[in-house]
């Protein structure tokens, strides 16, 4: 099933496509030396480029892209199901992130491979696209890459987006070039977008077959958790009472740390577990403790907790999991200022009740029926976060209730997953011009 697109490609497109061939240099050079820095070999860095360093297995391959962790987890959760219907089909995974790579390492399933995105360039991608050579291909959520989606179209493929979501400043950015947005926009076969406004916004700059599907992420796997470091942690504080402050950004810190200092006049031996969203800022948000007058331990310096230790600070990537294994109240970051929030169902899968700021519009179609239901409680400073924790603290019922609320509330949101199989399971073409079973 090709998907042929009625519009032209426009002078901006073209003009795109041909400053690329200049910046994928560029670009390659600074990408490089970040995953290099992240242990990533220097030919696995030239998967960016679109050489790829695996064989395409015969068969049916369908190709599927997250930018990073979250997007990866969607994935490979949308993997896990199509391949219940898909059995001899290979999944292709790509991401740009050494985490992203590193967990697709732990988690993908028998037959499913990962590689490197290739840039946004006619090289890499035509590279990549002639080496893979997918029946299909999945996005998740906001990577809308022209070259790569027109050359992906052309060759055949269609093109499904899920789980999808635009900022307001990216919704505006398109609207100023309408003829571009709807040529790029036409280029997906079917797009599922996170909520009914998203789908409207998504139509209006051209997109055809668009429809409103939820939030995949509810029904991505839970975060890995980590038994033995979870066993040590709990040897470690021995039955201290822990919350979480997690994903947090500069601004947000400084807010956790107030409410803690007043949390600890109530709770003297209260631990604050904090775990900011760029672990890169260990050694700032270190010095932000101290200068709070709080006692801290690094966990990227491998620090031993101690009993007179108020705050442990979880500068690492990939442990969430094991984090959120430790107690039953997180403050999701990234909502105190306009950032957008971070994903509550990986905190609710948890168990863990959650505290988050007003700023959650990267999730609007979860916060406020997260919050109506009772799994999740606003707050707006420190006086509010710590109003919250103190209250969850010493009112176990009211706590527990909370907990039994998130984890229902994820519950009800995957239907939406099945909804989505069924459309792309209708979307991709069946192998050997059999049936795809479409549930």
């Amino acid at each position: 099933m090709t998907h042929s697109s009625k519009r032209a490609a426009t002078p901006l497109f073209y003009v795109y496509r041909a400053a690329t061939r200049l910046l994928v240099p560029l670009a390659f050079r600074s990408i490089a030396k970040k995953l290099s820095s992240q242990g990533v070999s220097s030919e696995r860095q030239r998967e960016r480029l679109g050489h790829a360093t695996l064989p395409r297995p015969a068969g049916q391959l369908i190709w599927l892209h997250g930018a990073s962790v979250g997007e990866s987890l969607a994935a490979m959760t949308l993997i896990e199901q199509l391949k219940q219907h898909l059995p001899a089909a290979t999944f292709l995974l790509t991401s740009g992130t050494a985490t992203s790579a590193d967990m697709a390492q732990k988690r993908l399933p028998y037959g499913a491979l990962h590689q490197f995105a290739p840039l946004d360039g006619w090289g890499p991608v035509t590279r990549f696209l002639h080496h893979w050579r997918p029946d299909a291909a999945i996005f998740v959520e906001s990577e809308l890459w022209p070259v790569t989606l027109a050359a992906t179209q052309k060759s055949g493929a269609p093109i499904a987006l899920v789980n999808a979501r635009l900022s307001q400043k990216s919704i505006d950015g398109w609207k100023k070039r309408p003829d571009t947005a709807a040529f790029v926009m036409e280029q997906f076969t079917l797009i599922l977008a996170q909520n009914a406004d998203i789908s409207a916004q998504l139509h209006s700059l051209g997109a055809r077959d668009v429809r409103p599907a939820g939030n995949l992420k509810a029904g991505a796997a839970p975060l890995p958790v980590d038994q033995a470091t979870v066993g040590k942690m709990k040897q470690a504080t021995s039955g201290r009472p822990i919350w979480i402050a997690s994903s947090t950004h500069p601004g947000e810190e400084e807010v956790a740390l107030a409410a803690h200092q007043h949390l600890l006049k109530e709770i003297p031996d209260l631990l604050l577990l904090l775990a900011p969203r760029h672990p890169e800022r260990g050694a700032e948000v270190a010095a932000l403790v101290q200068n709070a007058g709080l006692r801290c331990a690094r966990r990227s310096t491998d620090d031993s907790l101690q009993t007179s230790t108020q705050v442990y600070l979880a500068d690492t990537l990939g442990e969430l999991g094991s984090w959120y294994a430790l107690s039953p109240i997180v403050f999701l970051g990234g909502s105190l200022l306009p950032i957008g929030g971070h994903n509550p169902f990986e905190v609710a899968q948890a168990g863990a009740a959650i505290l988050t700021g007003p700023g959650y519009s990267n999730f609007m179609e979860t916060f406020p029926a997260l919050l109506e239901q009772g799994g999740a409680r606003s707050v707006h400073n420190a006086d509010t976060l710590a109003t919250a924790v103190s209250d969850w603290l010493t009112q176990p019922d009211t706590l527990r209730a909370a907990q039994t609320a998130a984890t229902a509330y994820v519950t009800q949101q995957t239907d939406q997953l099945d909804m989505t199989i069924k459309a792309l399971l209708q979307m991709i073409p069946p192998p050997n011009g059999g049936q795809n079973d479409a549930g």
